[in-house]
């Protein structure tokens, strides 16, 4: 299964995509979306734009969205809102079901604790993709964010395996 992991940014948005096979994860691209425009609209167009051709060129088959951190800058989070409205409309209009997680959850599924910095979760990231080439720390958030994804998605497959196994 190819699961796409996304960092939404309203400058940087990092996407990430693996490969997962039973317990193995493997790497198969990651980038960035930049956005350009001198507007906020022609920057979320931008944005929008770069992702559906990262979906349409990798076809993923699962999908995941970092949620927003809200923090004292209100105006900020709501801009960070809106791009992460951006992906979550790409992976939707794909037909593909959103895995949303929180900031701490991913770093916590990827790291072990749920307040690791960039460098620990990119050290990390190449930890469990080996030869993982990233293309900035926006990217090695968003392979952390495919990677957590792919950890409930095994998860919750055991759980449905056994819940369909006691009920047997």
């Amino acid at each position: 299964m190819r699961v796409l992991g996304i960092d939404p940014g309203l400058r940087k948005m990092g996407w990430g995509l693996i490969e997962v096979s039973g317990s193995r994860l493997s790497h198969l691209a990651n980038g960035v979306c930049e956005s350009s425009g001198a507007d906020m609209a022609t920057r979320l167009l931008s944005l929008h734009e770069q992702l559906q051709a990262v979906v349409t060129g990798h076809a993923p088959e699962a999908a995941a969205v970092e949620q927003t951190f809200v923090n004292k800058d209100g105006a900020g989070t709501l801009k960070l809102g809106q791009a992460r409205g951006v992906a979550m409309l790409v992976v939707a209009r794909a037909g593909l079901a959103v895995g949303e997680y929180a900031p701490n959850a991913v770093k916590k599924a990827v790291v072990g604790v749920g307040h690791a910095d960039k460098g620990q979760i990119a050290h990390m990231v190449k930890l469990q993709l080996p030869g993982v080439a990233l293309a900035g720390p926006d990217a090695a958030d968003a392979l952390a964010i495919a990677i957590c994804h792919a950890h409930h998605l095994q998860s919750a497959g055991q759980l449905a395996r056994a819940v369909q196994g006691a009920s047997a």
